[in-house]
């Protein structure tokens, strides 16, 4: 695709200045390849709540009424759990680790060194980053088919659900990194993401917090776990259009902030 297209001439002038961003992916993956429990740790916990519930807590709710028909309960949340893999992975690589590369190991300064840009280490990073989501998603996934769980093809179509999912936290992730000043401040991380990650119709549809589920549209976690377990279901409307919009400005939002943050804060 040419970049005099429109859209290309639309984005923000810092993103348009990207040429090899791919290389800051090709690092990680290098650096990550001796300690691959470490890429893949952090999908886990949603994995063991899916157990709980398939084990114990999901016999005592029974079914759930979902798009008009009824579905085991374990069924209803594994999508909102898969969902939340690629969130964990993407936020998990683009705070922490983030923030040790920028103030402590000097990582971003050296590669600026280079012919690398700004804008090429920002979108560098959220790729990688929104890679580690999908990573723990796949993860997911065959624990899923290990269980008896990925009853129909459908649930291949929500690996793209979850590719956007981890775009936008991790450009979000990363963007809110860069204004964080010390440690403590990642005590916001999952004071942040533990509501989000309960609260999101991930165990209960919307129509179960009543007059409070406009509260819970505001989640960007419950757009990416509708739009995930509406892929997986096989069920299709127009509101899944509004989901991938959400997440896709959150994204857009949060890529243009890490990269003017990312050369404000190593080219000043």
């Amino acid at each position: 695709m040419s970049r005099d297209t429109l859209l290309w001439r639309v984005a923000p002038p810092i993103l348009r200045s990207a040429r090899r961003p791919q290389r800051v992916v090709e690092r990680n993956a290098i650096v990550y390849r001796r300690t691959p429990m470490v890429l893949i740790s952090g999908f886990f916990e949603p994995l063991f709540y899916l157990l709980s519930i398939r084990i114990g807590f999901g016999a005592l709710v029974g079914d759930v009424d979902f798009a008009g028909r009824s579905i085991d309960y374990a069924e209803f949340v594994a999508p909102a759990l898969m969902a939340s893999s690629a969130m964990n992975g993407a936020v998990y690589d683009s705070t922490m680790n983030i923030f040790f590369k920028l103030r402590y190991s000097k990582t971003y300064d050296a590669m600026l060194a280079s012919p690398l840009g700004a804008a090429d280490v920002a979108l560098g990073e959220i790729a990688w980053a929104m890679l580690r989501g999908f990573v723990y998603s796949i993860s997911f996934l065959v624990c899923l088919a290990a269980l008896g769980m990925a009853g129909s093809w459908w649930i291949l179509a929500s690996l793209p659900a979850c590719l956007l999912i981890g775009l936008a936290f991790a450009s979000v992730g990363m963007a809110l990194t860069t204004y964080m000043r010390s440690w403590a401040d990642f005590d916001w991380v999952p004071a942040i993401t533990l509501p989000l990650f309960l609260f999101s119709a991930t165990f209960y549809p919307l129509s179960s917090y009543g007059g409070l589920a406009w509260i819970v549209q505001l989640s960007p976690l419950y757009h990416g776990v509708a739009l995930v377990r509406g892929a997986s279901l096989g069920v299709a409307s127009w509101g899944m259009f509004v989901h991938v919009g959400v997440l896709l400005a959150l994204a857009t939002v949060g890529l243009s902030v890490a990269a003017r943050r990312v050369e404000t804060l190593l080219l000043k």
